[in-house]
């Protein structure tokens, strides 16, 4: 994390204090979500020794795990942004009285997550299409990663605050470490290394769930004891669910809650029509998702720092300026997304035979990099624009966009690609490229049109 500060500095000490304000807040984003994201591609390897159906195993639980996170989405959302309204307004007693709120909904709302995704393991799996060799690992795997979901939603919510606040090199730290304390645990619990036991895929749900566990320790650490935030809070705090608050937070977070149970819906499907064409194709669909998050995560960092830059100018009624934070996070976005093409056209196949040595798995999942490569420049747009308009409170026209996107997109004409026009699974990429562009283009002229810049007052 030294190179980190030093690259943050040197980039800074010769830059516009605006672009030195954007970089402090994305450099931490863009390193915490990008490092994650890596420990994911190294988890999923350490699982794809196992062989092609353990692969499967895994990737049949990803979406509907995200499906149910998406029911904290209004949370977490809602949370970014009105932090980032009252510390840009100056009111950093109002913002930790919103963090405590959040605590509380996370703490309620993650634990029957939890307790509801154990129990309906068994049918989700069956559901996503597992099928005899793939059923066993799968359901264990999902009833013990859902069993640790609650610490994961509190850590989210933690996390959620402080970007809202403009501290996001505090949750890159406590993320980062507890990501590489998973591939640890995956290493010693996969393989039965150091004296531990051989438990497959078991064992890289165990380390899922702890890593998190150790997360949300870290998370809670750094919001009581911590003298580094501005959103440092008591246990003595009151901690009773206030209803204005609790209020304000939905109002802007409902829109993104349902955008996120569209988005899962709508890519729970996706699997479900890709698991159709066999274990084969379905563990290279999942290699080509697992590494296309080397271009997700950056552009999901630029999204978090126009919510936060947006959220903080429109909040210190600086409107001129959230609207230039925003331009210029999108053109850093597509820079970095020419250079992730780039990435996955000259690299695809020797990064997809890092996750198997079965050449025809490789062979295809080199293939879906190579068509990602084409919808790079509009999910940076996409997700950064959709960021800044989530810092205005406008997060209805995300869930348009998401909704036409991906049900039109990925749903109906993914299936018509692979099944009915026998296209199979790079039919269903093209599809997945044909949403993130209609998306993007949805997004785009909501920023144009300069709708979002109003948003904020009617909410109150």
């Amino acid at each position: 994390m030294a190179f980190a500060k030093r690259l943050q500095q040197k980039l800074t000490a010769r830059t516009h204090p605006m672009w030195r304000e954007i970089l402090a807040i994305t450099i931490p984003a863009f390193i915490e979500l990008v490092m994650s994201t890596l420990f994911g591609m190294v988890d999923m390897v350490m699982v794809g020794r196992l062989g092609p159906a353990a692969i499967t195993a895994v990737g049949l639980t990803n979406q509907p795990f995200m499906l149910l996170l998406a029911v904290f989405a209004a949370v977490n959302i809602g949370t970014t942004t009105l932090v980032a309204w009252k510390i840009g307004a100056g009111e950093p007693e109002e913002a930790r009285g919103v963090t405590r709120q959040t605590l509380v909904l996370a703490l309620l709302m993650g634990t029957v997550m939890s307790g509801f995704g154990v129990l309906v393991a068994p049918l989700i799996v069956r559901f996503m299409g597992a099928g005899p060799d793939t059923f066993a690992d799968a359901k264990v795997y999902f009833q013990i990663v859902a069993a640790g979901l609650v610490f994961q939603v509190i850590n989210l919510g933690i996390t959620a605050a402080l970007r809202g606040a403009g501290e996001t090199k505090i949750p890159m730290l406590y993320n980062v470490g507890s990501n590489l304390f998973n591939v640890f645990g995956n290493y010693v619990l996969i393989y039965g290394k150091l004296g531990f036991p051989k438990w497959g895929v078991a064992g890289a749900a165990v380390s899922t769930s702890f890593s998190r566990f150790l997360g949300c320790l870290a998370g809670l650490y750094v919001l009581y004891f911590s003298r580094r935030t501005l959103l440092r809070i008591s246990l003595r705090g009151d901690y009773r669910l206030h209803r204005p608050t609790v209020a304000r937070i939905f109002n802007i977070g409902i829109p993104a809650a349902l955008e996120q149970f569209v988005v899962q819906g709508g890519l729970m499907l996706f699997a479900k029509t890709v698991s159709g064409l066999g274990t084969m194709n379905f563990a290279a669909h999942q290699i080509g998702l697992n590494i296309s998050g080397l271009s997700f995560a950056p552009s999901q960092a630029f999204s978090v720092a126009s919510t936060t830059l947006v959220g903080q100018s429109l909040g210190a009624d600086k409107v001129d300026q959230a609207e230039r934070n925003a331009h210029v996070v999108h053109k850093i976005a597509l820079i970095v997304a020419f250079l992730n093409a780039l990435l996955f056209i000259f690299f695809s196949h020797p990064l997809a035979r890092l996750y198997t040595s079965d050449q025809t798995v490789a062979t295809k999942a080199g293939t879906i990099l190579k068509i990602l490569a084409l919808s790079l420049p509009g999910q940076s747009t996409q997700l950064s624009l959709a960021g800044a308009l989530r810092g205005a409170g406008d997060t209805m026209y995300p869930l348009f966009a998401s909704a036409t996107g991906i049900w039109i997109f990925r749903v109906v004409v993914a299936y018509l690609f692979a099944h009915v026009l026998h296209w199979g699974l790079f039919g269903a990429w093209v599809a997945f490229v044909l949403d993130q562009y209609t998306r993007a283009a949805m997004v785009y002229f909501r920023f144009r049109s300069g709708k979002w810049k109003f948003v904020k007052a009617r909410l109150g």
